[in-house]
């Protein structure tokens, strides 16, 4: 009696499989899917042998219980080579799903991953946790307007590095179709660590005079634009139009030389010396001689 009924059983729940619709089918597995990560998760913070405590910053606008602005703490498991950005995306996918925050490649190249960490601006993908003192706390780019949690506008940065107009202009081009816009060997050294910008906005963040003066140019826009007038391939008129931009009032001449950006720079651009290389630049373009 009993193996019939199982049987009859098997046949109903088969049927009643076969009646699935696909999309009710995918919305299943999906399900399951999620089920076994978070189930993943969980195994992997009991298996470890260190865990560590996340103090992120947390806001949103646009829901009444989180518009005043809090810190909220995560516990999430330690592991060799663990970087911040791999914890906060533990935090996010196991704790919160609405913790967010930027990140794209992982590999200190988009710049998108910037943030405020243990009271310095680094790229959380580059930032190694063991390197950090426990607890660690997150917060978003100080002298950014936050938009939610770690994420901030970016829209005047981008602004200001457009500003400088980051395009060549050479007075000549070469001849052949095909030709190439030659540089030597040293002029390429010489711009070589300029062109690592990620534009993260780590050095606008650090800057005391870009938080006080919101039209100064900032060290990014101004190294972009070192990166092209002392490129030996731009045009002479192109350059000293250049370096009119970069010597106005809130040009070059508002660094106080305090070295913030260089030192939070991720990319280990020597960006306080290119602006003085530029302010020398700006001072001879303006000699004359009778």
């Amino acid at each position: 009696m009993s193996t019939q009924v199982t049987e009859q059983t098997e046949t109903e729940g088969d049927e009643q499989t076969e009646e699935q619709s696909p999309g009710e089918r995918r919305r299943e597995k999906k399900e399951q899917l999620q089920r076994e990560r978070e189930q993943e998760k969980t195994d992997l913070l009991d298996e470890a042998e260190e865990t560590v405590e996340l103090k992120i910053f947390r806001y949103d606008p646009e829901v009444p219980e989180k518009e005043e602005p809090r810190f909220d703490s995560f516990e999430v498991p330690f592991f060799e080579g663990m970087t911040a950005l791999d914890a906060l995306i533990y935090a996010r996918d196991t704790y919160d799903s609405s913790l967010t925050f930027r990140h794209s490649c992982r590999q200190a190249v988009c710049g998108s991953d910037a943030l405020f960490i243990n009271g310095k601006q680094r790229l959380g993908c580059k930032t190694q946790m063991v390197d950090l003192e426990w607890p660690i706390r997150i917060e978003p780019l100080p002298h950014q307007e936050v938009v939610k949690d770690l994420v901030v506008d970016m829209e005047h940065f981008y602004e200001q590095m457009h500003a400088v107009e980051p395009y060549f202009d050479p007075d000549e081009l070469p001849e052949g179709e095909r030709e190439e816009q030659r540089q030597t060997p040293e002029n390429r050294e010489k711009v070589k660590l300029s062109t690592r910008c990620i534009w993260c906005g780590a050095c606008m963040s650090s800057c005391n005079v870009a938080a006080g003066d919101n039209e100064y140019l900032g060290p990014a826009a101004i190294n972009k634009a070192y990166r092209f007038a002392m490129d030996e391939r731009e045009g002479t008129d192109r350059k000293e139009e250049r370096l009119r931009i970069i010597e106005q009032e809130h040009g070059v001449w508002r660094c106080q030389t305090q070295f913030s950006c260089t030192e939070v720079c991720p990319k280990d651009i020597p960006l306080t010396e290119h602006i003085q290389e530029l302010k020398r630049e700006a001072v001879k373009s303006n000699l004359k001689f009778w």
